[in-house]
């Protein structure tokens, strides 16, 4: 079945008419602009893309803007274009063994063998956590999360790391916004949130008792890139008591993990985590 134009957006092209005066295909100008996001680049406005990839700005804002619609580019209130989760999807796809869910595995199978509860990878989407993976235990404390599943951002603990590190654009946009509750601990003022993302920020890890349900507490740390970059958080769902803290150095060891794998190309190997007896 042949592709349906974008509503309100350009028709299909006849035979020949995808080529500029230069002879360049649209796939190759279409790529040209993906290529200009280099690492460490975050975000890039429609102008700096247009130099980097050497298209004219009205071209490019063109084809961003129909990159945008599909979901492989994102656009924020900041009008910054940045990288969307759709690219991410295709290129796992095309190459499983690399991808986050492949790399992080190993990581989450030892951290869920060292914690004895609930373990779950994550990463942003939009404004939301989206779970790509999550390890169960039969007599772990309670978590409403699913693989595939999504949560608000400011109702969970890999949803404060990723709002924590992630663009600025992002936090004011949710904290815009009437923050929800599903517990008598949610956080529902942008004052307060601010001021814990802050120290999420600063000790490198998010510890929310009670957010999704009274008896759980939700224990995330940040996925970094070989560049630094954080692109996933890794969490654990432990019981709501004191001892919830003691399972994030293994959270940071099977953080580690990850990251070696993600830089090294690897899917398989394990990164030793030791066990948090406190929640076994």
């Amino acid at each position: 079945m042949s592709a349906q134009p974008l509503p309100g957006g350009p028709q299909p092209p006849s035979p020949g008419a995808g080529q500029e005066r230069t002879g360049e295909s649209l796939v190759s100008r279409v790529v040209r602009i993906l290529e200009a996001f280099e690492a460490g680049d975050t975000s890039l406005t429609v102008t700096e893309i247009a130099r980097r990839s050497g298209l004219h700005v009205a071209t490019t804002s063109r084809l961003v803007a129909e990159l945008v619609a599909h979901g492989l580019l994102t656009r924020g209130t900041d009008r910054r274009v940045r990288t969307g989760v759709r690219l991410w999807e295709l290129a796992m796809r095309a190459s499983p063994a690399l991808s986050l869910r492949e790399a992080a595995m190993p990581s989450l199978e030892d951290l869920h063998d060292a914690v004895g509860h609930h373990v779950q990878l994550s990463v942003l989407d939009g404004d939301e956590a989206l779970f790509l993976e999550r390890l169960s235990a039969p007599a772990a404390v309670v978590s409403l999360t699913r693989i595939a599943g999504r949560l608000p951002l400011h109702l969970a603990s890999s949803g404060w790391v990723l709002l924590a590190h992630g663009p600025t654009d992002l936090l004011e946009r949710v904290l815009s916004r009437p923050l929800t509750a599903t517990t008598a601990a949610s956080v529902t003022d942008p004052v307060r949130l601010r001021a814990e993302l802050a120290r999420v920020r600063g000790q490198g890890f998010a510890l929310c008792a009670g957010l999704v349900h009274p008896e759980a507490t939700g224990v995330a740390v940040p996925i970094r890139d070989a560049t630094g970059r954080v692109i996933a958080a890794l969490s654990a769902i432990v019981p709501n008591d004191a001892g919830a803290k003691s399972v994030v150095p293994a959270l940071h060891a099977a953080s580690r993990g990850v990251t070696r794998r993600l830089g090294a190309g690897e899917a398989g190997g394990r990164s030793p985590v030791r066990p948090a007896h406190q929640h076994r």
